[in-house]
């Protein structure tokens, strides 16, 4: 149960704001705000996504650059807050097609009619794109493309040797194109979260992938769509029954250790062939979530090497080498790295010649960071700092330093080797021939390297 919910852009303005029970006083955005802007409590840069204050229980989530916040005061479930303010995004998403303040600010009484039926009283009632239809009567107001932010190469889906932009997919579920006319399309994601622990040897120490499927649908008439996996998939490490999903039918090039299906995902063939067959509802929706710890390559090999270099002074080697092949090209790409906190100053030093990269030395939180706005594979840069102190080093200067942490994207790479083998759709005459896109993208969701 909910008391408030309201969306903030980053500069703290109120965009909507909708008071469900009356509980929470009506100053809560602004406190709020206040609260994550200046968030200082034990070091932290960002607020948790679920902190109280007089009383009052805040939960957020960031999704594009926008805050999204319920407030209450009795005792929820956090995950519960969270998934739902993460649902109600990807229904806003929907139905104006790109999330974005614009958008919001364009479609508010479109916005404000979906929140009145997705929450009564504080109580959710549904989150499904589908459902939604038969009580919403607003038509979006479409933002236009031209204003929307750059696309970045992970904005590209694939369709054999073709290429459309990310743009094909802000649209909404309920609009239709100029003229009167859906364009028949369907969007397949498959998206890779990695977690790799580097030793100070340059070992792995663990891995993980968290996966998902995802599907985005703007077909007609709701047709069957089967959707084929990797044939030597085997999913779990052992198991007795062949009809028990998260068992092993045989070893297999791709192993996951478990997986679980969208309602309308039927598996009457999966066991025989990999094949999952559904009848996608409208708006965005994940068909399979997977985990993997099985051993990948991981996609960039991280060396760092600190050092005394004279009275208080220090110097850092940061060596990041690509393991994925040069025809790829990872993007916002960040290596963040504490240093100790007697620091003073640092002064950086990069290969001649490179371009689109930048560093910064973070004075207050005692942090290196190096951004490359574009790393391609096979390559290898090296970044050199040389630190002033303030003090004395009176320890081993490694036990003062580190880990460094690294984030990424990299567009259609994909580390599990899970792949998408066709999509098949249910023809409704020889004529019909909609199209299919295929994406695969890698991010980091926690890559550290120990020193």
């Amino acid at each position: 149960m909910i008391s408030q919910f309201f969306v903030l852009s980053q500069r703290g303005d109120n965009i909507v704001f909708r008071d469900y029970r009356g509980e929470v006083a009506k100053g809560s955005a602004e406190i709020f705000f206040r609260k994550v802007k200046f968030w200082k409590e034990d070091g932290q840069e960002e607020a948790p996504p679920v902190f109280n204050v007089d009383g009052v229980n805040y939960f957020h989530v960031k999704v594009v650059g926008l805050l999204f916040v319920a407030t209450t005061r009795v005792n929820v479930s956090p995950s519960l807050v969270l998934e739902l303010l993460q649902r109600i995004a990807r229904v806003i998403k929907d139905y104006l097609g790109v999330l974005s303040e614009d958008s919001l600010r364009k479609n508010f009484v479109l916005v404000y009619e979906l929140l009145d039926e997705v929450i009564d009283f504080g109580y959710m009632q549904t989150t499904s794109t589908e459902v939604l239809k038969s009580y919403i009567f607003n038509e979006p107001i479409m933002v236009d493309a031209a204003r929307l932010q750059p696309l970045r190469p992970a904005a590209i889906f694939m369709q054999g040797t073709k290429r459309m932009p990310g743009t094909s997919i802000t649209k909404s579920v309920v609009a239709n194109e100029p003229g009167g006319r859906k364009r028949e399309e369907i969007f397949v994601d498959i998206i890779e979260k990695i977690s790799v622990t580097f030793s100070s040897s340059g070992y792995i120490l663990t891995s993980e992938i968290d996966g998902t499927i995802q599907m985005k649908s703007y077909l007609t008439g709701n047709p069957e769509i089967r959707l084929a996996l990797n044939e030597d998939l085997s999913i779990g490490r052992g198991g007795e029954s062949a009809n028990d999903y998260r068992s092993s039918y045989g070893s297999g090039a791709v192993i996951l250790d478990d997986c679980n299906f969208h309602e309308s995902v039927r598996l009457d063939s999966f066991d025989m062939d990999r094949t999952l067959a559904l009848v996608p509802p409208d708006g965005e929706f994940p068909v399979m979530n997977y985990r993997m710890t099985q051993e990948f390559k991981p996609p960039f090999h991280i060396n760092c090497l600190i050092e005394e270099a004279g009275h208080l002074k220090g110097e850092v080697i940061l060596k990041v080498r690509a393991e994925f092949p040069s025809n790829i090209t990872a993007n916002t790409v960040v290596l963040e790295m504490p240093l100790p906190k007697y620091t003073t100053r640092a002064s950086f030093e990069l290969e001649p010649g490179v371009t689109g990269q930048r560093t910064d030395f973070k004075g207050a939180n005692k942090k290196l960071e190096w951004d490359l706005e574009k790393f391609v594979g096979g390559v290898e840069h090296t970044l050199r700092a040389k630190l002033t102190f303030s003090q004395d080093l009176h320890a081993n200067i490694t036990k003062e330093t580190g880990p460094v942490s690294m984030t990424f994207t990299i567009p259609m790479y994909n580390v599990s080797r899970l792949q998408v083998k066709y999509l098949q759709i249910a023809k409704k005459s020889s004529s019909y021939n909609p199209y299919r896109w295929v994406r695969y993208v890698t991010q980091a969701n926690s890559y550290v390297a120990r020193i």
